[in-house]
């Protein structure tokens, strides 16, 4: 630990920290041999009694989906007994006790998560992750999941990566980088070598302590006195993990032959099974006395029935060091014994890894490899084995069907770049029209993750036209996938287009009939043409209409059908489609009940089986459901898990949606630095790839910052730049109500006349409450003052059951309204009632509104509830546990809802008590209900 004095310091902090029941973690990164699993023994050994697991990453185990958790856990294996049923269920599923699939991913990051939370119940934990970048990627999305919240179990785990070598991403924890050392701490670990010597190695080493060690061990008894050759230190210095290999080999080499076996097997297996690795051996004709000479040399470190490798590059070494036949035999004889032992997916890799050329038989294996990583939801190691078994296979159509299924599980894991690298390598054009419809598919993910979502969505339907003839049955799946891209573009054109292919398909149905033409005819808003909420102007009863109007009452019956299929499971086969489309209708004709709850299923359907890949895009939806139905707290905590897990993936389509919405909720709270940043990252990928939604929103969000902190002229701007970037007036009908009133603001009324009268349509036609109540509400701001009352009254009737941050939007108006008339008392009525509900909600700017015009009628203006009330003083985190517990559920069933662990809920609640002033949780009902 030379020169490591500050990097020790940090971890011994979250040591100490463990010991008073803090959790804590760090991602220690750096080059090889840079003395990164040095740190991680150094914490160990300052674990000081307490219970310590471990697991090191394995090159060869990198496809094996749940091996490293496995691993880690098989010390506490007993403790899965403890957990509740659900997640103890997942838990033996993934790690092949039992014989069930696993449906729910993320109930085993819960699992993982409650596991460390109960490993620790006796004392500090200490979970040590070495080689994370050779850990399969399903261990690596669990364990990651569970580090990011970890808050009060007194568990640390520290994860160790090299840079730049491939393998499994860790992202989203604290890092620390692991640096050269200094000449001075070099120095130090040369002791013996003439200056010129030490000088040579340090030039070599560059600050790697490993390198140091090991290129000075690996001197021969001349170049140690000085005598040192061009090809022993070459002046261009070579790359230093082939540096490093080179001086383990040279180690290697000194070894007996029978010791170089047993070394090499070990160096193969991927189960750390001592057994395993010996019954290998003996059929090479090696013997457990074979493990001495490696295991006095220091290679090797045996531990009862478990064999580790001293260093990660040991192991690497004594692989690439072997000749290819020695390496083939080890494989081969790792295979036999593991088949024997019942291990068919660690059999079939060892075959791969045996096989020098096409073998059909072992393909036929991996693929059954990657049919059983699906059904446990490891769709990353699905997609390596794959693509592993399309290597081995001689038939070019099975060999690209293969690689078909490769791209579209990698899609599902999230890895939509590597999604095109294997659609890319398929041959077209491609005799099966089953094969050639997933390709299209496929290539179209990658299209609509990074590209432009019109050209994913000519992809789509080339690949409809195309398979029509050989297999109908795919082209519903074709066309589904093509709405959703036009919808992301925002172009109605591109969405009737597709809708035209199969308008009695139930998931086209409703474009078909909602995107032909304009609305026309609409009946008057809010109880008929003489009624207050009638439209003003010219045209909202009687207007021409477009040519070939759309057929709106066809088109509600349509959701209603595709709604009913989708609650009844009875979809096509893409059902998480359907699932999302059914939503995004929902919230077309604006009944954002059915489209929350259409999102609710899509998000449990992701969840339930592992399509990471698409968890962004449908919480990006339900978020905003709940945005829509006034649930901000709720809207940023869906968005803000979305966007975490589309930077995981590197998702950039997926997260600029996401960064569009939360700049919204941003600047409804007035966080003007936050929504500003967010915006324009989401427009700065969004403008040049043609996503108009992407874009419509970020300029909506910007409208609506703008728009709340009073800067009506701008807003304007931004809203009718939001409104220009769909060819429909549907396309925009959410944000028309924002547009009405920033150019009323702006002092521009001829600028919300239109708008004002297309939402009036809109909102007759499509009948529901929420956009009724909206459209009143600009009736009353577009016309005369005679009539702008029945329209106020109207809509704050029509907002009951429905969104409180519009009914408060409407009050607000409203109380301005009455003011300017002079009525102060009813003015500060409604002023008070907004006051309240955006105080409540967090409306930051809105509430300010509210309060100034409150002030200005002669009302009382002190703090609110949501000021100065106790719930005020706790964190968001502290709220939901608290709601939650009010409501009677226990401890792990918070735990289960939130992604917590049990032990965090507890710790939540023991700091919010004395925040409430009260002692227990028979308390908090009546507290939250006064």
């Amino acid at each position: 630990m030379q020169g490591r004095g500050a990097e020790r310091e940090r971890i011994e902090r979250l040591l100490d920290g463990a010991r008073q029941g803090t959790s804590g973690v760090l991602l220690v990164h750096g080059e090889a041999g840079i003395g990164k699993t040095a740190l991680l023994d150094h914490a160990a050994a300052r674990a000081d009694g307490g219970r310590v697991l471990r697991v090191e990453g394995i090159e060869s185990e990198m496809e094996l989906a749940f091996g490293g958790l496995h691993q880690l856990f098989l010390p506490v294996l007993p403790l899965v007994d403890t957990l509740p049923a659900p997640q103890a269920e997942a838990v033996r599923a993934v790690f092949g006790l039992s014989g069930d699939g696993v449906r729910d991913r993320f109930t085993v990051g819960l699992a993982v998560l409650t596991l460390l939370s109960e490993a620790a119940a006796d004392g500090p934990l200490l979970c040590l992750v070495d080689d994370a970048q050779w850990l399969d990627q399903p261990s690596v999305d669990m364990l990651t999941f569970a580090a990011r919240r970890l808050r009060a179990e007194g568990v640390v785990m520290l994860f160790a990566v090299r840079d730049g070598a491939p393998g499994a991403a860790v992202k989203g924890l604290p890092q620390l980088l692991v640096e050269g050392l200094d000449r001075a701490a070099a120095a130090e670990l040369l002791p013996g070598l003439p200056p010129y010597v030490a000088d040579r190695v340090m030039a070599e080493a560059r600050g790697n302590p490993l390198a140091l060690i090991e290129l000075s061990a690996a001197l021969t008894p001349a170049q140690r006195a000085g005598q040192l050759g061009p090809l022993a230190l070459p002046e261009a210095a070579a790359g230093l993990p082939s540096r490093i290999q080179d001086g383990f080999r040279e180690q290697i080499r000194r070894l007996p032959e029978a010791a170089r076996l047993v070394l090499l097997v070990a160096a193969d297996d991927d189960t750390g099974d001592l057994t395993t690795v010996l019954r290998a051996a003996a059929a090479l004709g090696a013997a457990v006395e074979d493990l001495e000479p490696a295991e006095r040399a220091g290679f090797l470190l045996l531990s009862g029935a478990v064999v580790r490798f001293r260093h990660p590059l040991v192991r690497y070494a004594a692989y690439q060091g072997a000749p290819l036949a020695r390496r083939i035999a080890a494989h081969r004889a790792l295979a036999e014994v593991l088949g024997a032992d019942g291990q068919a997916h660690r059999r079939a890799w060892h075959l791969a890894a045996a096989s020098t050329g096409p073998d059909d038989l072992v393909a036929e294996e991996l693929e059954r490899v990657a049919e059983w990583a699906v059904s446990r939801q490891g769709m990353a190691s699905a997609s390596a084995a794959y693509e592993r078994a399309a290597r081995l296979t001689t038939d070019p159509l099975l060999r690209a069907r293969r690689l078909v299924l490769a791209a579209q599980r990698a899609a599902d894991a999230g890895q939509d770049e590597r999604c095109g690298a294997l659609a890319g390598q398929v041959t077209v054009p491609l005799a099966d029209p089953g094969v050639a419809a997933s390709l299209a598919r496929a290539r179209a993910v990658v299209e609509l993750g990074y590209r432009r979502p019109e050209t994913a969505a000519r992809i789509l339907l080339d690949g409809a036209e195309a398979t029509g003839a050989g297999r109908p049955d795919m082209v519903a799946s074709l066309l589904t996938d093509a709405v959703h891209a036009a919808w992301s573009a925002g172009s109605a054109a591109l969405i009737g287009e597709v809708a035209a292919r199969a308008p009695g398909l139930p998931v086209l149905a409703v474009p078909a009939r909602l995107f032909p033409g304009d609305v026309s005819g609409a009946p008057a808003v809010a109880g008929g043409p003489d009624g207050p909420g009638a439209p003003d102007g010219p045209g909202a009863t009687d207007g021409p209409g477009a040519p070939g109007a759309c057929d709106v009452p066809g088109a509600l019956d349509a959701l209603g059908t595709l709604s009913a299929l989708v609650a009844g499971g009875r979809a096509t086969e893409a059902g998480l489609m359907d699932r999302l489309m059914t939503g995004i209708y929902g919230q077309l004709a604006g009944d954002h009940a059915a489209a929350r709850e259409a999102a609710t299923a899509a998000v449990a359907h992701c969840r339930e089986q592992g399509v990471g890949g698409w968890l962004p895009t449908t919480l990006h939806l339900l978020a905003r459901t709940e945005l829509a139905l006034g649930r901000l707290d709720e809207a940023s905590a869906h968005a803000t898990e979305g966007l975490q897990l589309a930077e995981y993936y590197d998702l950039a389509h997926r997260a600029a949606h996401l960064r569009a919405t939360l700049a919204m909720l941003a600047g409804l709270r007035g966080d003007e630095e936050q929504g500003n940043a967010l915006a324009g990252e989401a427009l700065a990928y969004t403008r040049p790839r043609g996503v108009g939604r992407g874009t419509a929103d970020a300029r909506w969000a910007l409208g609506l910052l703008e728009l709340g902190l009073g800067r009506a002229a701008a807003a304007l701007e931004h809203l009718e730049s939001a409104r220009a970037e769909g060819d429909h007036p549907l396309l925009a009908l959410p944000l028309l109500a924002d547009l009405v009133e920033a150019a009323g603001r702006a002092g521009r009324p001829e600028r919300a006349a239109e708008p004002a009268r297309l939402l009036g349509e809109w909102a007759a036609a499509l009948g529901q409450p929420a956009l009724l109540a909206v459209a009143s509400r600009c009736q009353a701001l577009t016309g005369p003052d005679s009539t702008a009352e029945e329209h106020f009254t109207a809509a704050l009737t029509l907002h009951e059951g429905g969104s409180d941050y519009e009914r408060a939007r409407t009050a607000l108006l409203y109380g301005e309204w009455l003011r300017r008339l002079r009525r102060q008392i009813d003015a500060r009525e409604q002023l008070r009632g907004a006051l309240e509900s955006f105080d409540r909600l967090g409306a930051r700017p809105w509430a300010a509104r509210a309060r100034a015009e409150l002030a200005a009628a002669g009302g009382e203006t002190g703090l609110t509830t949501r000021e100065d009330g106790p719930i005020s003083l706790l964190s968001p985190q502290e709220r939901e546990v608290v709601r939650l517990a009010a409501a009677g559920a226990s401890n792990r069933e918070i735990a289960a809802q939130l992604f917590l662990s049990p032990r965090t809920v507890g710790h939540h609640l023991y700091r919010a008590f004395p925040k409430l002033g009260i002692g227990s949780r028979t308390e908090l009902a009546s507290l939250l209900a006064s």
